[in-house]
């Protein structure tokens, strides 16, 4: 059995292409056993990251297809380098940190969230993206079928949460229940982005219901790192 029929059987597809690349350019005779073995395992361990990677994105279910290196990252616009810089490293994600996105429609909330969100799937996390009245739709549905505490569950296990359009509309007491369980279940543990047309200061007439406001706003806000997107709606300017 050759060398290629045994990579294969043992799903080592990296380590296959790169030997096959190898024997293609006749370089296999120009390494040492130990370079030629760490070529081969490099190429193994690039390969399962990738496919991680486009694993973890499909399952996260963006929005956007977005990157960091194209955000807009014009000080006037409120987006600060060096918050982004600090985001980029996946602290907030290790810490279970909050970041608040805010800003008028087209401003880019969506689309910074999501490539914050297609890092961390880089990085190795694992990233749900849901417009929040889609969510509060799906707990209601879950609840109507019985799989409330097992959708709670795996929510609260996601390294991190993207809520989008949070604040289109006032929320009414079970909606305000499920986004309470929701926020507790990450509270200082898993990691949180809220985007939102509403500026932080109205989001408490959005919860209603003061008691609940109160604690969501108090697992929210205090700790979180706040960007509040400014500017033309970038949407024109395409």
């Amino acid at each position: 059995m050759n060398i290629e029929t045994q990579l294969k059987q043992l799903r080592l597809h990296g380590m296959g292409r790169s030997w096959q690349a190898l024997l293609e350019t006749r370089k296999h005779h120009e390494l040492s056993f130990t370079e030629g073995m760490e070529m081969l395992l490099q190429a193994e361990e690039d390969d399962r990251s990738d496919k991680r990677f486009e694993r973890l994105q499909r399952s996260a279910h963006f929005r956007y297809q977005a990157s960091i290196q194209e955000l807009h990252m014009e000080t006037s616009r409120g987006l600060d380098k060096s918050l982004v810089a600090n985001l980029a490293t996946g602290d907030y994600i290790a810490k279970g940190e909050a970041v608040l996105v805010c800003g008028s429609t087209g401003t880019g909330k969506s689309f910074l969230a999501s490539a914050l969100g297609h890092h961390a799937c880089s990085q190795g996390y694992k990233v749900v993206y849901y417009n929040l009245q889609k969510l509060l739709l799906k707990t209601k549905m879950s609840r109507i079928d019985g799989t409330i505490y097992k959708f709670f569950e795996k929510l609260s296990r996601t390294d991190l949460l993207i809520l989008d359009d949070f604040g289109l509309t006032h929320l009414e007491q079970q909606q305000r229940m499920d986004f309470m369980e929701i926020i507790e279940d990450r509270h200082a543990c898993k990691a949180t982005i809220i985007a939102s047309q509403l500026p932080v200061a109205s989001w408490y007439d959005v919860i209603g219901e003061n008691t609940i406001a109160d604690a969501l706003l108090d697992r929210m806000v205090h700790t979180s790192y706040r960007i509040e997107l400014k500017g033309e709606s970038l949407r024109k300017k395409k």
